[in-house]
């Protein structure tokens, strides 16, 4: 895999894990950062054998503790709406990938760090980590999804209480308003998304793209056009080989070997 100077990009069997490395910097985003990290995905979007991603960051202090400030002090308008729309480019591409990607937060997700562990599937916490979206207190707001992930995700009045106060909340709120799917103790998150991404990747590739696709795209529709879209991609499943080998393994009482097919 290649080298970057802001991450690294390990892959170990079916299972890509990717950890944004400026701990001096509480592993704040700059432009280095979101450029590598797109590169990054689009090295994981062309492996097949990648089944699931860990997104994580170095240290035990933070996840991504925002936005790198000092790049963002001294710009103009048109380039603070394009530094959001390249944040906001690259977070939509990792949130698009065919395989899940699970975000391991070991501190603080703050700004563009909370952005970015919403940008992903899944999220483990540490007991100790902390969330929010604290752009008001220096006069700005998300650019980088924040204020439509977290709606979606917490809905609209919890969302305004963060995004207007600013104020940050620990991991057990976090999971009680639906922000994180679990808390665990803060020395084994990684080691806990590495459970969870195993499970994934030992299931239905496609089974999983799909299910992903029906999601992200359903909830954007109306009810009735959700449903004609879990149709459509449900009677697609059957051309392939993993429908056939999921469900002869299952009349077989063996486990099943699925190929991605």
């Amino acid at each position: 895999m290649k080298e970057f100077n802001t991450l690294y990009l390990i892959v170990d069997e079916n299972i890509a894990v990717i950890t944004i490395n400026r701990p001096k910097y509480l592993n704040a985003l700059n432009s280095e950062v979101l450029i590598e990290l797109s590169e990054a995905v689009d090295l994981i979007d062309k492996d097949p054998t990648i089944r699931a991603v860990i997104l994580t960051g170095a240290g035990e202090k933070a996840f991504v503790a925002g936005a790198d400030i000092s790049e963002m002090k001294s710009k103009d308008v048109l380039e603070a709406r394009e530094f959001s729309s390249l944040g906001n480019k690259i977070f939509s591409k990792l949130e698009k990938l065919r395989m899940p990607v699970i975000a391991a937060v070991n501190g603080f997700a703050l700004g563009g760090g909370c952005e970015l562990a919403m940008a992903c599937d899944l999220r483990i916490a540490g007991n100790k980590a902390k969330f929010g979206q604290p752009e008001v207190g220096l006069g700005i707001m998300p650019g980088f999804g924040g204020s439509q992930r977290l709606a979606r995700l917490v809905g609209n009045g919890i969302a305004k209480e963060i995004l207007y106060t600013g104020a940050m909340i620990g991991a057990e709120r976090a999971y009680e308003i639906g922000l994180v799917n679990r808390v665990v103790d803060s020395t084994v998150v990684l080691e806990e998304a590495k459970k969870m991404a195993q499970a994934i990747a030992a299931k239905s590739p496609i089974g999983i793209s799909f299910s992903k696709k029906a999601v992200n795209e359903g909830t954007n529709m109306d009810l009735e056009h959700g449903l004609s879209l879990e149709v459509e991609l449900f009677g697609s499943l059957f051309y392939t080989k993993d429908q056939k080998e999921g469900m002869s393994a299952f009349l077989e009482k063996r486990p099943a070997t699925f190929q991605g097919k």
